[in-house]
C-alpha cells in the first residue's frame, strides 16, 4: 500500500461514524424515484463541507445534483455515482442507502486526505434508478459528456467487478371497453379484462420463441372494480429485457403485437406508454482492473461473475454508452435484492462494512486515474469500444 492509499484509508476511517450514521439514516428513510429530498439533500451536506461546489435540479429533475471539487491542474475528470431511491413497500432492498453514501464517502476522503492533486473530481447524485431511469434522462441532456470516467458500487450477496446486465422498457398497456351488467346483459359489454388476459395469454405463447437472454413479466394494475359488472377498464404494466437494446426491439414488437391482437379479439381500445429504454453496460475492463486490485488491497477476494443469467439491468447502462464506467458489485451478505432481507442487510453493519470497503475502493481507484498511463489505457478502451458495430457491442 503506498503512502498516499494509506492517507486515503486514514481519511475513511474518520469519517467512518458519519457515513454510518449517513447511510442508515437514508435507509430509515426510504423515499421513492424522483422524490429523494431527505436523501439528496442529506448526501449533499458533508460534500459541501468538504468544499465541492454543489448544483441542484440537474437536468431538470428535482432530487438530482452535481457535486464538483476542480483542482484547477490538468488530469482526469471522474465521477463517482450516488444513487438513494427506494422500492416500493420494501423500502431500501437494493441498497441505494450504501452506493450513494459510499460515492460521497470516497470523494469527501479524497478531499480530507490531499491526495488529489489533479483534474476534476464529482459526485453526482441520479435520483430514479428503480423507476424512471434518472441516469438516462442525465445522460440525454449531456450531464456526462467531457467526463473520462464514472464509477459507482452495488451491494450484493458476493464481490463481483465486471457483472452484465440487461437492456430494458417498460410498456403500460391501457384497454378500453365498454361497461354492461355481468349477468343479465353481458352481450352488451366489452371486457377490457379479457383483453388484459389475453394479452398475458399470448405473450406466455411467445416464451418458446424468445432467445434465452430475453425476460419478459407483468403485472396487472387495474382488472376493474366489481365483479358483476364487465369491466370497462383494465391496465397492465410489463417489464421487457434482452441482451442488447437492439434485441430489446424485437422482443418489443412481438409484445406489442400480442396486447394489439389481444384488443381486436376482445373488441377493446388499446392505448400504449411506453417508458426509457435501459441500455445494456458496457463495463470497462481496465478501469474494473483497478478497481479489483484496490479491494485486493483491501483483504477482499473477487469473484467471476456468473457466465448466464442472474442480471437484470440499470440505468447505468445508458452511462456506460457514454463513457468509461464500471459497476462492480460487493458482499453484504446471503441475500438476494429485493426482497425484505436484503433491505434489512442494507442496514446491517455487514452492509455497513461493504459501503466503507467501496468508500476506500473508489477512492483508490480515483488516485490511480491521476497517473496518466493508467488513464490512457482506460480511455483507450472506452474509445475501441464506441469505434466497434453497436451489434457487436
Amino acid at each position: 500500500m503506498s503512502e498516499q492509499k494509506n492517507k486515503i484509508l486514514f481519511a475513511v476511517e474518520q469519517i467512518s461514524q458519519q457515513m454510518t450514521d449517513l447511510a442508515r439514516a437514508i435507509h430509515a428513510q426510504p423515499e421513492l424515484s424522483f422524490a429523494e429530498h431527505y436523501a439528496s439533500a442529506a448526501l449533499q451536506a458533508p460534500l459541501l463541507a468538504a468544499g465541492f461546489t454543489v448544483s441542484n435540479s440537474v437536468a431538470g429533475l428535482e432530487t438530482a445534483f452535481r457535486a464538483r471539487l476542480d483542482t484547477g491542474k490538468p488530469g482526469p475528470h471522474v465521477a463517482l455515482l450516488a444513487e438513494y431511491d427506494a422500492l416500493p413497500d420494501l423500502g431500501h432492498a437494493c441498497g441505494h442507502n450504501l452506493i450513494g453514501t459510499a460515492s460521497v464517502a470516497a470523494a469527501v476522503a479524497l478531499a480530507n486526505s490531499g491526495t488529489l492533486q489533479s483534474g476534476v473530481l464529482e459526485v453526482i447524485g441520479t435520483p430514479a434508478e428503480e423507476e424512471g431511469g434518472g441516469k438516462i434522462i442525465m445522460a440525454d441532456d449531456g450531464v456526462f459528456a467531457g467526463i473520462d470516467a464514472v464509477m459507482m458500487f452495488h451491494p450484493r450477496e458476493k464481490n463481483m467487478m465486471t457483472r452484465g446486465a440487461l437492456a430494458c422498457v417498460d410498456a403500460t398497456f391501457k384497454f378500453y371497453g365498454k361497461a354492461a351488467h355481468a349477468a343479465s346483459a353481458p352481450h352488451l359489454g366489452i371486457s377490457a379484462l379479457d383483453a388484459v388476459i389475453q394479452t398475458f395469454v399470448g405473450i406466455n405463447a411467445l416464451r418458446q420463441f424468445f432467445t434465452d437472454d430475453v425476460r419478459v413479466h407483468g403485472i396487472i394494475t387495474d382488472g376493474g372494480s366489481a365483479t358483476n359488472i364487465v369491466p370497462a377498464y383494465a391496465e397492465a404494466k410489463f417489464l421487457m429485457r434482452a441482451a442488447t437494446v437492439a434485441g430489446l426491439q424485437t422482443v418489443r414488437s412481438k409484445v406489442f403485437a400480442a396486447a394489439q391482437g389481444a384488443a381486436a379479439m376482445s373488441g377493446a381500445r388499446l392505448e400504449i406508454e411506453e417508458g426509457l429504454t435501459y441500455a445494456e453496460r458496457n463495463n470497462n475492463h481496465a478501469l474494473a482492473g483497478l478497481f479489483q486490485s484496490n479491494i485486493e488491497q483491501l483483504g477482499l477476494v473477487a469473484h467471476a461473475a456468473p457466465e448466464r443469467g442472474g442480471v437484470g439491468s440499470s440505468d447505468i447502462g445508458n452511462v456506460s454508452q457514454v463513457t468509461a464506467a464500471i459497476h462492480p458489485y460487493l458482499r453484504i451478505g446471503d441475500v438476494i435484492p429485493h426482497t425484505p432481507e436484503f433491505a434489512a442487510a442494507a442496514a446491517s453493519d455487514s452492509g455497513i462494512e461493504a459501503m466503507l470497503n467501496a468508500a476506500r475502493a473508489l477512492a483508490m481507484t480515483t488516485f490511480d486515474l491521476q497517473d496518466n498511463d493508467h488513464l490512457t489505457t482506460v480511455r483507450d478502451e472506452f474509445i475501441a469500444w464506441q469505434s466497434t458495430d453497436p451489434q457487436e457491442n
